[in-house]
């Protein structure tokens, strides 16, 4: 387990430091944990956070907060534009205390990217550098990160579980597509298919398909969020255009367009 090497917060005049990055697509951050809190926050392009429990799709409209000492890995699906804001233990004790993936309204994008632009530098803070106006952004950033709503589903993980599930469902993470099955996954993580079967079942309380087809809403949740047209999205995922629109209306209760329209794109 690789630990992230953190930004010097030890002034305690920095509230937060907010970063940028850019990864491009197939970039793997390996799991990691901070001694703060951390919104993970995607300007463009779609990503997978992986805890030891979950795995959770990100679009741009979404971001994820990770409280304090959350172990976590990063699995870029698309070219992304990261900005992260890490939050001092003191004001991540202010937010919820669970992982949550939070809808990001168009004043809380404008706050994140805002503090990124903003390349707060504690040593020019101190000798006031437009402190007013930087504590302004923090705190109402604050505000609307309590204030954000909780959305989107995540899906689970096998935690502490056999080598081979494991390498499974991040196998289908990767490569959610139908055209994939379960007996070319048991070949490659070196399991019978019974033997494989025997193990999801038992650690995650659902069969395969089940599961895989939750990957896949989510994916296809994410990309359609993204902007990709859904005959683009149903293909990839090995499905007809058609039978992925039967897929999606019984499980979402809506269309892909519908669904793409009621979430604004």
């Amino acid at each position: 387990m690789a630990l992230a090497a953190p930004p010097d917060l030890s002034d305690p005049s920095v509230p937060v430091l907010p970063l940028a990055r850019t990864y491009a697509r197939g970039h793997f951050t390996e799991p990691h944990c901070h001694d703060w809190g951390q919104v993970l926050y995607a300007v463009s392009g779609v990503m997978w956070v992986e805890t030891p429990r979950e795995a959770i799709a990100v679009p741009p409209q979404r971001a994820v907060w990770l409280p304090p000492g959350v172990l976590h890995g990063i699995r870029v699906v698309s070219d992304l534009q990261m900005r992260n804001i890490y939050l001092r233990p003191a004001l991540a004790a202010t937010l919820d205390g669970q992982v949550r993936v939070l809808e990001v309204n168009g004043l809380l994008r404008e706050l994140i990217v805002g503090l990124v632009a903003q390349d707060y530098d504690p040593l020019g803070a101190a000798t006031g550098a437009e402190p007013d106006y930087y504590e302004a952004l923090v705190g109402l950033a604050l505000l609307e990160l309590k204030r954000a709503q909780h959305r989107g589903a995540s899906i689970p993980m096998p935690e502490h579980s056999d080598r081979r599930l494991r390498s499974l469902c991040q196998a289908v993470i990767d490569s959610p597509s139908l055209d994939i099955s379960f007996e070319q996954h048991a070949e490659q993580v070196g399991a019978s298919v019974r033997t494989l079967a025997r193990l999801f079942q038992a650690s995650m309380g659902v069969g395969f398909a089940q599961w895989r087809r939750q990957v896949q809403l989510a994916t296809a949740t994410a990309q359609l969020l993204q902007g990709l047209p859904v005959s683009r999205v149903a293909h990839a995922l090995g499905y007809s255009p058609s039978s992925f629109s039967d897929m999606f209306r019984r499980e979402r209760g809506m269309s892909p367009s519908a669904f793409v329209l009621e979430t604004g794109r």
